[in-house]
């Protein structure tokens, strides 16, 4: 066999440096294992922990082997996983020096509309904005004009610069922008002190993905990221002014309480406990109070009613209660402009722990010199007044100024904790963030669940290993033999490869290896098939095998092809576990043509030359699916009837019944509560249903079904859906706590509530989805099928050049599609697990397309080479030919797969079972859809304007198969 010296080399090379990669992992998992067993005893921890493995050319120890071993996602070690958004608007403002440029203010506000339903960039929706605008108002103002982005913040433009050139300008400047966030989040992470974290831009967007294994405070997670880090300063006003306005505004609450969000009878004057008042700010407010407060004062009556002298003041809140009144909460009126831009308003170059005389916690500052400078002369002009210091629209003080202060020095006081004052000054140390930032997408996962997704999908995986080890020895005898050492090859060679790439191993990316086992047994069984033919044909062993080789290749590398062309668009248009699960199947693929194809060759080769015999059967499978002939193509109406009556019944339900969306979709937060004893989720829904509700007083949408045990609930809603801010989280996880506390144990607390582990009752997993990014996951989903399918179409034109051929793949792919979808449709109300469409069962979907793809496209290979060699036989009855040639290994690899998939349904754990029902469905169909719909419908294409003999096959041509 030529090139077998090469294939063996670069099988070792690549074994060794996978063995390499993978022995971290291996050490690890050791040592771990020991220190678990020594536990309690912390001088033997010691030891082990500081013990050694000498391998010659390098030394192992526990702290090196932790940081090399292969990652875990979150679905398998929990944790934290959020996608932050960095505020392009505040970035767009600060390019244009925070212009009020009436044209400018308005394509921005439009923007923000826009944005809501867009899948375009930001920065890209505000030029049509303002072209939009600049031209509805006859304007004709250019980009680089002084009072846009022609200002002392972009030298490079000037006045005569195009409008096309700005647009580059800025968008490379707001591209800088994001990558500057990107290098403080990341600093602020290795504060936090995440083991083994991924941060990741998102191309072509402003957003930055974050994943910390391990983590489990997500609100300490979410606060470190959101902060901007920019401090401001600004002038403070005092209650002589902002008094007659609350005075106007407790009338008003009166006579239109309902339009300012709150009832008539609210006493206002009487919510701001003005005699409380120990600060500078103008009202002392309970905690309980403060959403109604927020509401009158940013209710379009309450802005509309103020008068000139607080115009643009803005109100924001204390950081925290003082220690003297521990139930309220200090507002303060800050004195502001139109552009809402601060006084002071400079980075920060030192920050510390420090200690006021009283012995109070602080946070000393020393400003850069451009803030230091604006500082002397605030300070100067306020002496004897109060200024507030605000971080992120919070007052953490507002002391009165007694000197100037030209330094740049400054200390901030808020009734800090240690690990409070700690936290700010992490975040001020790591740098400010060139503009604010939200959490617009969240999932946390708990230990616990972790823990068992890890079992659950280990036990799924060596119960589809044993399932087909069983199978393919049974079917064929010393051949399968090979091919079960070519797939732990395979195997060996996908954690190795991606242990040494450094990805990320998910639940799905196990279900994603799952299948590519099933691939390589589909390699197997083509090549073995084919070698049965030959020697029934009367070839020695040697020839057939080497026939089987060379005639299944084509087959083969049509089918990966088209697999791979869909892993490639899932990666592409898929995000999180998605990824890894279209990770490890591209890797499965390319490692299955490897192992099951050339290694595979080599072995055999190597015992077959030798003068041994290799058995390509066992007594029981050798004649199985060996004569057997059907009349495929004569009974296709039959299956067009079905088929037509399945899709009548599935695009009825599809829009009548439609379908139950996840929060990837729609947008929301998912909750996994789970409790000591079994609840009724009918009850909890309608418990919770009562405290979700808006502000005008409508019931949001909850949901709570049972997920998996009966002692664990998946409780979906949309309440506050655009709000993506920290405090709108904790809201609900409050009212959450609240809705649930009848069916929680009486001592849980909140906090414990929140993170749940293997000895309390709570949530051990959450999820929240921004509005913005689930119109991304849609569309995305959406492009992807769409993608997959036309490359599909355009592949098969290409290889069998034909167009009849494409036709008829890419109808069944619908056909499959459809079915999947209407039986979503039909059974998401009845089925005990998670039937959502989501972008999980998107990638179900082209999983699907690229299996069915697969098993068509082996028919249309054999239709191919009967088109040339069985030129005397009817068109009908050459397709018969083809695809009864190939039952057996349509009927191997279907029921190989269908087995795989059951194990993984089965054993693999509530998060996988909606995706393998959707694949079940599909294998099913698929396989269905190859023979009766791919290929039926390129017959009847192909056979127009043919004439036609007798339809099927003569007793000769049964004969002249047989002798074959």
């Amino acid at each position: 066999m030529q090139g077998k010296g090469l294939i063996t080399i670069v099988a070792i090379v690549l074994g060794l440096i996978c063995l390499n990669e993978l022995l971290p992992t291996w050490y690890a998992s050791k040592i771990e294992s020991q220190i678990e067993a020594a536990k309690g005893n912390e001088k033997e921890i010691k030891r082990i922990k500081e013990d050694t493995l000498n391998l010659g050319y390098t030394k192992l120890y526990y702290s090196k082997a932790k940081d090399k071993e292969m990652k875990l996602g979150l679905d398998l070690k929990g944790g934290i996983n959020v996608l932050l958004e960095i505020n392009q608007r505040d970035l767009v403002n600060d390019l244009t020096n925070y212009s009020t440029n009436p044209v400018l203010i308005e394509a921005l506000n439009k923007t923000d509309e826009a944005q809501k339903n867009s899948t375009k960039s930001y920065i890209d929706n505000f030029f049509e904005q303002f072209d939009a605008v600049n031209k509805a108002k006859g304007t004709n103002l250019k980009l680089a004009d002084p009072e846009l982005f022609g200002n002392t913040n972009l030298t490079e433009i000037k006045y005569n610069t195009t409008d096309e050139q700005v647009k580059s300008i800025v968008k490379r400047r707001i591209d800088l922008s994001v990558g500057t966030a990107f290098e403080v989040i990341r600093t602020r992470i290795d504060k936090l002190g995440a083991i083994q974290p991924n941060v990741q831009r998102v191309p072509g967007t402003a957003r930055i993905s974050v994943e910390m294994p391990g983590m489990k405070d997500i609100d300490k997670v979410k606060k470190m990221l959101q902060t901007s880090a920019k401090l401001q300063f600004w002038e403070v006003q005092q209650v002589p002014e902002i008094a007659p306005y609350f005075q106007t505004l407790t009338t008003m609450v009166a006579a239109k309480g309902d339009s300012m969000g709150v009832a008539k009878n609210v006493n206002f004057m009487k919510l701001l406990q003005l005699e409380k008042l120990r600060s500078n700010g103008v009202a002392n407010v309970k905690l309980s109070d403060t959403a109604a407060v927020n509401k009158i004062l940013n209710s379009k009556v309450g802005i509309a009613a103020r008068p000139a002298n607080i115009k643009y003041t803005q109100f924001m809140w204390g950081y925290k209660p003082e220690a003297t009144s521990p139930d309220d909460l200090v507002l303060y009126a800050i004195r502001s402009n139109i552009n809402q831009k601060a006084p002071v308003d400079g980075a920060v170059e030192s920050a510390n722990i420090s200690y006021d005389e009283l012995g109070r916690v602080v946070v000393d500052m020393q400003m850069d010199s451009k803030g230091a400078k604006e500082w002397k002369t605030l300070t100067e002009k306020n002496v004897g007044k109060p200024v507030a210091v605000t971080l992120d629209g919070r007052v953490y003080t507002a002391p009165n100024v007694v000197n100037a202060i030209p330094n740049g020095r400054t200390q901030i006081s808020g009734n800090f904790s240690q690990e409070e004052a700690k936290e700010l000054v992490d975040v001020l140390g790591a740098g400010k963030l060139p503009a604010g930032a939200k959490v617009v997408q969240a999932t946390q996962v708990g230990p616990s669940l972790g823990q068992e997704s890890i079992n659950a999908g280990m036990i799924s995986f060596a119960i589809a290993f044993l399932i087909i080890i069983v199978y393919i020895i049974f079917y064929y005898g010393g051949a399968g033999v090979y091919a079960v050492i070519a797939m732990v090859i395979n195997l060996f060679y996908i954690f190795g490869i991606m242990d040494s790439g450094d990805f990320t191993l998910t639940l799905p990316g196990i279900a994603g290896i799952v299948l590519t086992m099933a691939m390589a047994v589909d390699t197997n069984v083509i090549i073995y098939e084919r070698t049965k033919e030959e020697l029934f044909a009367g070839k020695s062993i040697l020839e057939a095998y080497k026939d089987g080789f060379k005639h299944a290749l084509s087959a083969i590398i049509d089918g990966h092809s088209t697999t791979l062309l869909t892993a490639v668009v899932l990666f592409f248009f898929g995000t999180g576990p998605i990824k890894g699960f279209a990770l490890t199947l591209m890797i499965g693929i390319i490692m299955t043509l490897f192992t099951s194809v050339l290694l595979s060759r080599v072995m055999i080769f190597s015992r077959l030359n030798k003068g041994k015999h290799l058995s390509v059967w066992t007594p029981p499978t050798k004649n199985l699916f060996r004569n057997t002939w059907i009349d495929f193509i004569g009974k296709r109406k039959y299956a067009y009837i079905i088929s037509a009556v399945l899709t009548v019944i599935c695009l009825v339900s599809m829009f009548t019944h439609g379908f139950k969306y996840g929060i990837d979709f729609t947008g929301g937060r998912n909750y996994i509560v789970r409790f000591e004893k079994p609840v009724n989720a009918n009850e909890v829904e309608e418990n919770l249903v009562k405290l979700f509700k808006t502000e005008d007083g409508k019931n949001s949408s909850v949901e709570a079904k049972t997920f998996g045990n009966a002692n664990q609930l998946k409780i979906s809603t949309d309440y506050l859906i655009g709000d993506e801010s920290l405090k709108a989280d904790q809201t609900i996880e409050e009212k959450l706590y609240q809705g649930l506390k009848g069916n929680l144990p009486a001592n849980l607390t909140l906090k414990d509530f929140k993170s749940a582990d293997k000895d309390h009752a709570g949530i051990i997993s959450s999820e929240k989805v921004g509005p913005t990014v689930a119109d991304d996951i849609q569309t995305h989903g959406i492009l992807a099928v769409v993608a997959a399918l036309a490359g599909i179409f355009i592949y098969i034109l290409f290889r069998f050049r034909k167009w009849q051929f494409s036709l008829g793949a890419v109808a069944a792919l619908f056909h499959d599609a459809i079915i999947i979808l209407g039986t979503y449709s039909l059974l998401h109300k009845y089925m005990p697990f998670n039937m959502e469409i989501n972008q999980d069962f998107i990638a179900a979907i082209l999983t699907v397309l690229g299996y069915s793809i697969n098993d068509t496209v082996i028919i249309f290979d054999r239709i191919r080479e009967y088109l040339r060699e069985k030129k005397s036989l009817t068109l009908a009855g050459l397709f018969d030919d083809s695809i009864s040639s190939t039952l057996g290994r349509t009927f191997n690899t279907s029921f190989t797969t269908i087995l795989v998939i059951l194990a993984i349904f089965i054993f693999g754990g509530d998060n996988l079972r909606g995706f393998m029902f959707a694949m079940l469905i599909g294998i099913g169909f698929g396989t269905y859809s190859s023979i009766f719909i791919a290929s039926a419908i390129a017959y009847d294409f192909l056979k127009k304007g043919k004439e036609e003999g007798v339809h099927g096959k003569t007793t000769s041509d049964k004969e002249v198969l047989a002798s074959k």
